[in-house]
């Protein structure tokens, strides 16, 4: 499952998504520290199939966590060499340039 809020914009449809157990959590690395919040990620719980389809309307995506990304390089929404990684958890974007 995954923690997802939709945003919406004149023309764009952002989304962000995250595994479920990071939601809230904070990530320290030695340069920075991020945190996977709520209010950015918390507006849904939703399971894969939800996710997919939402990264298939997106014109954005902000992906945090293992899962997640590793479902968007799969169906081919971002490339693993451009994934970055916070600690050990994975983070990816990616715009639709139409």
């Amino acid at each position: 499952m995954f923690w997802c809020k939709v945003f919406t914009t004149r023309y764009d449809l952002v989304v962000a998504l995250c595994d479920e157990d990071l939601l809230d959590k904070v990530i320290k690395t030695k340069k920075l520290e991020i945190k996977v919040s709520k209010h950015f990620y918390g507006g849904k719980l939703v399971n894969e199939n939800i996710a997919r389809k939402l990264l298939q309307k997106a014109t954005i995506a902000n992906l945090t966590g293992k899962n997640i990304v590793e479902i968007a390089a799969r169906d081919g929404f971002i490339m693993k060499e451009n994934v970055i990684f916070f600690d050990e958890v994975p983070h990816a974007q990616f715009v639709k340039i139409q």
